[in-house]
């Protein structure tokens, strides 16, 4: 079998397994059963909104202090 045989026959394989590989794939897509929407299931409820009247008077915010100190680096 000579090279200009072989790339032809390689050739020839080749585009059967690509043709193979779509009727494959559109022989097992499924087709979409009828229209459907996004809110079919149970009905999606939300909670009552809450406003209070009252605040807190002040906010609790934590000082941040230093636990250890860094003495100053010797100069030579």
């Amino acid at each position: 079998m000579t090279s200009k045989q072989l790339k032809f026959v390689s050739a020839t394989i080749g585009a059967a397994g690509v043709i193979a590989m779509g009727a494959l794939g559109a022989a097992f897509t499924a087709a979409p059963e009828g229209a459907q929407t996004v809110g079919d299931g149970p009905e999606i409820t939300l909670g009552e909104t809450t406003t209070s009247t009252t605040g807190q008077t002040e906010i609790a915010t934590p000082v941040a202090s230093p636990e250890v100190t860094a003495e100053a680096a010797p100069t030579a």
